[in-house]
């Protein structure tokens, strides 16, 4: 008859087989679990909120983007496309590899001077008197890929988007309107447009 393992060794295989089980609900059958449940009740927010073009992939609604014109030769720095509505700037780039924000306070010189810079580029940019510009024009989102923006400066971009595409501004301000999100629940959040799915929308009218 073989001698019985000690007390010792039957914590360890005790320990072994409470980790196998763990492992195996928490590493395959959860996991299994929620992806089968995010397909079959949410295929389109669990595949990442993708937006075809033409059958093509060009962009995730979730993350913002920059809509620029090419990079133009002797140019280090690309410009925003007016036939395009800009979202807010981003510390980042609008690099997924960058994603964050600044970390400048709100006293710190430097994002006072960034703050005012951006004022007077956009305020020439969409032909608008700088004080009217909208605060989210002038401030980066703390994940530096927020693809949403106020209804007040989807608005300010309505007559400069109108001019550059030959559009008539109110067909461009209904748009704009037909974009606006309302608050989460009714009550958590700010209303805002979706700059991602707006120019998409954009890009199908005549």
């Amino acid at each position: 008859m073989a001698p019985r393992p000690g007390p010792l060794v039957r914590q360890y295989l005790a320990a072994l087989r409470l980790l196998l089980v763990l492992s195996v609900i928490t590493g395959v059958v959860y996991p299994l679990a929620v992806t089968g449940i995010a397909q079959a009740a949410f295929t389109h927010s669990a595949d990442g909120s993708l937006i075809s073009v033409d059958g093509r992939k060009v962009a995730s609604s979730r993350l913002g983007q920059n809509f620029d014109l090419p990079l133009q030769k002797g140019r280090t720095t690309p410009s925003p496309d007016p036939k395009w509505f800009q979202p807010r700037p981003s510390a980042g780039g609008y690099d997924p590899l960058a994603s964050g924000a600044s970390n400048l306070g709100p006293n710190n010189g430097v994002l006072i001077d960034s703050v005012g810079q951006r004022r007077a580029a956009v305020a020439a940019f969409d032909g608008v008197a700088p004080r009217t510009v909208p605060v989210d024009a002038l401030t980066a989102s703390g994940s530096g890929l927020d693809p949403d923006i106020s209804p007040a400066y989807a608005r300010e971009q309505v007559a400069r988007v109108a001019r550059a595409r030959g559009l008539a501004p109110a067909a461009v301000r209904r748009l704009v309107d037909s974009h606006v999100q309302g608050r989460a629940l009714g009550f958590l959040g700010e209303p805002h447009v979706n700059v991602v799915r707006l120019n998409r929308a954009l890009s199908t009218m005549r």
